[in-house]
């Protein structure tokens, strides 16, 4: 494992369960989130882990993917399907190699990733910053709910509807929503989004693609043929407000 700059002190300590069938990957990152003041359950096969996920109610869940009993995708679609852990923030430890594993799991909702081998405080800095996210209350996000068109995002409640629907969203896609709303009829490329709203100066850019394509899934009327969240070929993407093709934007 490679080493990175010592973590920044988390804002708050949280309880993050950490699901890892190899007993020194899971004892190394434990130590880590203990001494950045964190409380850690464990858990080494996925039904414990599971089980731990929904009784536990851990702030984040660290969750290997290659596990014993339930693999960590089909934890994944379980927690992210309904009740307890539908909303729970999750970060992926996947193979390097394991990429189509790695767009499914941000595809069925994690929040984060980190491939293996991996710096121990690289991981707890991702887990901080998506903590920071989860928890965020900044006044300046929390003034006022964002209207655009029939959507509307209360950033202090954490809650979104398109008119009388709520809208499911994960942690990420909240937040790339909220970014979008408050930027309408603007480009953004990929690494720009990543940069502004992951907080990442580099990364997998499919990581936004895949967001991108689930926060459709949610907002559009069909997705197949998005209207909200288009595609500018060879740019990247833009946020039209439904009302706006009412007066005139394409």
């Amino acid at each position: 494992m490679t080493e990175s700059p010592a973590p920044a002190a988390p804002p708050e300590p949280a309880l993050i369960l950490v699901v890892d069938d190899d007993l020194t990957v899971g004892e190394v990152v434990a130590g880590y989130l203990t001494r950045a003041g964190h409380r850690v359950d464990r858990a080494c096969d996925g039904r414990e882990g599971l089980e731990l996920a929904r009784s536990h109610r851990p702030d984040l869940l660290v969750l290997d993917l290659m596990l014993p009993g339930i693999d960590g995708l089909e934890i994944l679609r379980t927690l992210r399907a309904s009740g307890p852990g539908a909303d729970l923030p999750v970060v992926l430890l996947t193979a390097k190699g394991d990429e189509a594993d790695r767009i499914l799991g941000l595809e069925l909702g994690a929040d984060d990733y980190v491939t293996k081998p991996f710096s121990p405080r690289e991981l707890v800095l991702r887990i901080q910053s998506v903590l920071r996210r989860s928890r965020s209350s900044a006044p300046a996000q929390a003034a006022a709910p964002l209207v655009s068109g029939d959507v509307t995002l209360d950033p202090q409640a954490r809650r979104a509807h398109r008119g009388d629907r709520e809208l499911l969203l994960t942690l990420r896609e909240f937040d790339l929503l909220a970014f979008l709303l408050r930027h309408p009829h603007t480009v953004f490329s990929r690494q720009e989004l990543m940069q502004r709203v992951w907080g990442w100066d580099f990364g997998d850019l499919s990581t936004v693609t895949v967001h991108v394509r689930r926060l459709r899934e949610k907002i559009e009327d069909d997705p197949a043929t998005p209207v909200l969240i288009s595609t500018v070929w060879g740019a990247g993407y833009r946020y039209d407000p439904a009302t706006d093709r009412k007066e005139g934007w394409a």
